[in-house]
């Protein structure tokens, strides 16, 4: 009788022999032509059929787990497409081909899936980038890639990867959250996305800020959804994973070196040839570098309603982020001009965090108002306020209204935005 360890050993190599035999049986001119669904019937069968020739011990369990994992193993992305047929896992982390993690609740758990071994590990990387037109290799040993559905990849492997190839996916899904999951999820109250709907129809210029996984993407594609069908929208990402459903969208990706280290297409390039695309407004995925610069500039001259992200911890932490940036362009700017473009050309910044314990919520929606001397005026119409954790470790808190009235409610009205009066009264909104 065989130990569990043993049978699964066992497991992997008539999985390993099959897949092999598959390979060599295939008819590469013929799988060209089959749709799909069509193609994974068929090879179906065949995988059966070389099932039947081996001489295995394998229970009806054991058997159709087989056929699906070399199907997955032919098609797919192998050992992680279990993961990625799971709604409820939100990311996934593998480092090393032994040891794969997934985000679930947010709560980091530890999964019993595993690689084979390191070339097995590449081969799976080498099959997302080069879907994407990318590659991955010892001269280029990192790269941001994307899946059909959306969710982005990094990858980076050994020499710079010591224990393995490292794969991180973040998930963004076939049905992107609505608005309606964020007021569910108590990420944000309805007189926020009120003054945010309003915002969006007045063409005011937005500046999302937030951490790493703090939920940036997710609320820049559903205030676009509040974009009028008849805008031209240009987006500009690195890899793309912006979601729009307006019908006018330009889509532009940047592009890494090739071999001989030639070839880059920057975002900077790509928002200065976007300005000759006749766009109604530009949404950059997210700026990190010497494209703040020329975006501020594309929101300060006739492309309302432009929107961005970046990586900050508060609003204030935001404005320092861009000045940081439009230095990275390599101009001698004086301060006073700089924040100058910063304060006539970004009106709101919605800063988004990821807290204790996993919730996500928009913890300030904030006005900046111009300059006094050299320093931005801003004022917090919203925000969230901690109280401490539950039980189960998860921050909890209360959002609140500031009671200010914002400076551009004349913008709102002016294109047929109203909003109650009683939305910006100080008072606390809702509590967790």
């Amino acid at each position: 009788m065989l130990s569990q360890q043993d049978r699964e050993a066992e497991f992997e190599n008539i999985k390993r022999r099959i897949h092999t035999k598959l390979v060599d049986k295939l008819d590469l001119s013929r799988v060209g032509e089959l749709e799909g669904d069509v193609l994974r019937r068929e090879i179906r069968l065949v995988v059966e059929h070389l099932c039947d020739t081996e001489d295995t011990f394998l229970n009806r369990n054991e058997r159709d787990r087989l056929v699906e994992e070399v199907l997955d193993e032919t098609f797919g992305l192998g050992p992680m497409e279990l993961l990625l047929k799971d709604p409820t896992i939100s990311e996934i982390m593998v480092n090393g081909p032994k040891n794969v993690y997934v985000e679930k609740s947010g709560k980091l758990v530890k999964t019993s899936t595993v690689f084979r071994d390191n070339k097995h590990l590449l081969q799976i990387i080498d099959r997302i980038v080069s879907r994407v037109g990318r590659r991955v290799d010892e001269v280029c040993p990192m790269v941001d890639a994307r899946l059909p559905d959306g969710s982005r990849v990094n990858a980076i492997i050994p020499p710079l990867a010591l224990d393995g190839a490292s794969v991180t996916i973040r998930r963004f899904g076939s049905n992107p959250l609505k608005l309606e999951d964020l007021l569910n999820y108590k990420s944000l109250t309805p007189e926020m996305v009120m003054l945010l709907e309003g915002a969006m129809k007045a063409k005011l210029n937005i500046l999302i800020s937030g951490g790493t996984g703090s939920g940036k993407t997710t609320l820049l594609n559903t205030l676009s959804s509040f974009i009028s069908n008849d805008d031209r929208i240009v987006t500009i990402e690195d890899a793309a994973e912006l979601q729009l459903q307006q019908d006018h969208v330009v889509r532009l990706e940047t592009r890494p070196p090739n071999i001989e280290g030639k070839g880059r297409i920057s975002a900077t390039d790509l928002v200065k040839n976007s300005l000759r695309m006749r766009p109604d407004r530009i949404i950059i995925g997210e700026c990190r570098g010497g494209e703040t610069l020329d975006m501020l500039q594309a929101m300060n001259t006739g492309h309302d309603g432009s929107l961005t992200t970046c990586h900050a911890n508060t609003p204030r932490d935001a404005i320092a982020r861009l000045e940081t940036m439009i230095m990275m362009a390599g101009f001698e700017m004086p301060m006073k001009a700089m924040r100058s473009q910063i304060a006539s050309a970004v009106n709101l910044i919605v800063q988004s965090n990821r807290l204790q314990g996993g919730p996500r919520k928009v913890t300030h929606i904030t006005e900046i108002i111009g300059m006094e001397q050299d320093t931005i005026v801003m004022q917090d119409i919203f925000k969230f306020v901690k109280d401490g954790v539950d039980e189960n470790g998860r921050c909890i808190g209360h959002f609140v209204s500031t009671g200010i009235r914002p400076t551009f409610m004349d913008r709102l009205e002016s294109a047929g935005v109203r909003l109650p009066a009683s939305t910006f009264r100080e008072r606390v909104m809702l509590r967790d």
